[in-house]
């Protein structure tokens, strides 16, 4: 009998040893996207999601949460439970809040970081029968005052508008010359000027993409020092205009509340993984111009806090911080 006894507990020692010591996801994951459908960011993540989904045999819910330059969506994320069931796509947005006094959300502290996926420099974009037929002809018309309304491709003092503000005080233009005209992303500020209503779209080429390839707007160029692979006619501003100190670039990662315990963590970060380097993602990425990047562990946590400094520095320097 005491054999028995003692047996059985060895058993359900041994069976509870073999348990794992988590089950996730056992339902549905809601993954928020803090800007409207049809920018890169909810292009990307819905890709990520659906990948994700294959991989866990879960759904993966992808819902949008646009406002306030991603603040909506950003501070949805971060205040949901931290059990792994709300993720979410977080931008460089995300870093702009507590400079410019909009909040005091800091994605370094209120966030779980699992990776980032995606880098990407901002792109200077017309209409395909604008008169600017080159970078240097556009920052001659702001510089001498003629009125040019510009898109920032999400709210007022957003990543776009910074590396534009950084590029006209490069160039000795006033980086507050221009008229801006926010909007809630990419998407609807390209076909506001595709309607007409502004001058300039600051975005990136993969998500003007479709408008690119149907001849409806025109590339002037990319910000930075090297050109888009995917679109070697585009001159970088360090050719266009000779500005050759400019590397703001913007990027797209996956995040999850603060809190979220590490089994989880590390389990959400390897589907994301698998998701993020596989062939059909990176052929996905590349057919659409978008850039592809793989940042997570001691590197991720470094990259966001220089990320951090880099957004209030821009800021600052363009006059939309103290």
């Amino acid at each position: 009998m005491m054999f028995n006894l003692l047996a059985g507990a060895v058993l359900a020692a041994v069976s509870g040893m073999s348990q794992p010591a988590f089950a996730w996801p056992e339902k549905p994951i809601t993954m928020i996207i803090p800007f409207s459908a049809g920018g890169g960011t909810d292009a990307t993540g819905r890709m990520l999601a659906a990948l994700m989904e294959k991989e866990l045999g879960t759904p993966v819910n992808v819902v949008n949460r646009p406002g306030g330059n991603g603040l909506v969506g950003h501070s949805a994320i971060a205040a949901a439970a931290p059990d792994g069931y709300t993720i979410g796509v977080a931008t460089t947005e995300s870093m702009s809040y507590k400079p410019t006094g909009l909040s005091q959300f800091r994605p370094t502290t209120d966030f779980s970081a699992i990776a980032v996926y995606n880098t990407d420099p901002t792109s200077v974009v017309v209409p395909a029968d604008a008169k600017y037929k080159s970078l240097a002809e556009l920052l001659e018309a702001i510089k001498s005052g003629e009125q040019v309304r510009v898109s920032t491709g999400g709210a007022f003092g957003g990543s776009y508008q910074i590396a534009f503000g950084l590029l006209l005080k490069d160039r000795g233009v006033d980086p507050m010359k221009p008229t801006y005209v926010s909007s809630q992303g990419s998407a609807p500020g390209l076909q506001e000027m595709v309607a007409g209503g502004v001058d300039v779209t600051l975005t990136t080429l993969a998500e003007a993409a479709s408008l690119i390839q149907a001849g409806k707007v025109r590339p002037l160029a990319v910000i930075g020092d090297k050109r888009n692979p995917g679109y070697p006619d585009v001159p970088s501003t360090a050719e266009a205009v000779g500005a050759t100190e400019l590397k703001f670039s913007s990027w797209r990662g996956v995040m999850a509340p603060a809190g979220l315990p590490q089994e989880v963590a590390d389990r959400l970060r390897a589907v994301v993984k698998q998701g993020a380097v596989s062939r059909e993602f990176k052929e996905f990425m590349g057919n659409r111009g978008f850039g592809v990047a793989w940042i997570e562990g001691e590197d991720l946590k470094s990259f966001l806090v220089t990320s951090e400094k880099e957004m209030a520095t821009g800021l600052k320097e363009i006059g939309l911080a103290k």
